[in-house]
């Protein structure tokens, strides 16, 4: 009796091992794709497209619309969109055009999935420096709607003259970026900031010619030549709505958050490590202000960041800081670990698959 005992516990355990193995790595890679910035702007996110089901596209199209779009602005954007066009930042018009005419989608359409995508994007973001000097970035984005945009988010690699120019994470129809990386310049994500009254807030800014968040980092990853430079354009760019911009460069103490009111910057936060301000962390509030006890992702950050030390930080350990609950929860779409000074090692994984 005991032999048989003693067979189905070793059998229990074995399936029980296997099981926390699975559960222990359950984060696959997203797909990565080449976008050449060289082809037209409406035709070059089209071989992308093509490797994902349309339906799949048009129903996350439909479902986050529907629940993120107020009925008043689907009116004011649809009546006013000819005239958008003329003041909206290119390539981004071109590039939606050319994906929603591919989607079957009305311009409009095509332009307020993309806004949608900018209001509601909760994330943590720390940048950090080690012992040595070496700089490490890592962000979580936390999404409403995961169980379709898992399915639809890509690493893309932007391509100028054949040549890798800049790396970002995004959902397939979303032509901003809030987490990308220049190689051997600067890395940079992006967290929303809610001041309220945003749609109405953001439809005054676009009539001004002010950015989308998003698109400013995009537009900061192609344009910008080092981290300076890209700190600059990121604290000065008017917006259309408020943010917290994460920039880390390739040198010790480049590496900073940017909280960002639509006009400016609101306050600029760097790494200090001499005086032993090695990390700092961001969610979506003011890092000045203490975070309300029902979102409350700093502290255990911070808790995280202190037990690993900066002696023993690596990509792999700040991974490992984004993955602590609630930091990582279940709304959590994506987290990425970048150091620009060794781009290859550029890392996305998809979080609560299903």
């Amino acid at each position: 009796m005991r032999a048989p005992a003693l067979l189905l516990l070793l059998l229990l355990l074995l399936l029980l091992a296997r099981a926390e193995r699975r559960s222990a790595d359950p984060s696959p890679a997203p797909p990565r794709v080449n976008v050449s910035l060289d082809a037209a702007p409406a035709a070059r996110w089209l071989p992308v497209l093509r490797l994902f089901d349309p339906g799949l596209v048009r129903a996350a199209v439909a479902r986050i619309m529907g629940d993120r779009v107020p009925k008043w602005v689907l009116g004011v954007i649809g009546k006013l969109v000819a005239e958008m066009e003329s003041f909206l930042p290119q390539p981004f018009t071109e590039e939606i055009r050319g994906i929603s005419d591919f989607l079957n989608l009305s311009l409009a359409d095509g332009l307020l999935i993309n806004l949608a995508y900018e209001a509601s994007a909760f994330c943590t973001s720390v940048v950090a420096q080690d012992s040595r000097g070496h700089i490490y970035h890592g962000r979580n984005l936390d999404y409403p709607f995961g169980d379709l945009l898992r399915k639809l988010t890509v690493d893309v690699q932007f391509l100028k003259n054949g040549q890798i120019a800049f790396t970002g994470t995004t959902f397939i129809g979303y032509v901003g970026l809030w987490t990308g990386q220049s190689p051997h310049k600067f890395t940079v994500s992006g967290d929303e900031r809610d001041k309220g009254w945003w749609w109405e807030n953001a439809i005054a800014a676009l009539f001004q010619g002010h950015s989308p968040v998003s698109w400013l980092i995009r537009t900061t990853l192609s344009e910008s030549e080092d981290f300076e430079a890209s700190v600059y354009k990121l604290a000065k760019t008017p917006l259309i709505a408020d943010a917290y911009y994460i920039v880390s460069g390739t040198a010790p103490r480049e590496g900073v958050v940017i909280t960002r009111n639509r006009g400016g910057p609101a306050d600029i936060w760097p790494l200090d490590p001499l005086n032993g301000a090695w990390f700092r962390v961001e969610t979506n509030y003011d890092h000045w202000k203490p975070v309300p006890q029902t979102d409350d992702r700093r502290t255990p950050a911070v808790k995280a960041l202190n037990a690993t030390g900066q002696a023993n930080l690596s990509l792999e350990a700040v991974f490992q800081v984004l993955s602590v609950v609630p930091v990582y929860n279940n709304l959590t779409v994506y987290t990425t670990v970048m150091s620009a000074a060794t781009p290859d090692k550029y890392m996305t994984r998809i979080r609560n698959p299903s």
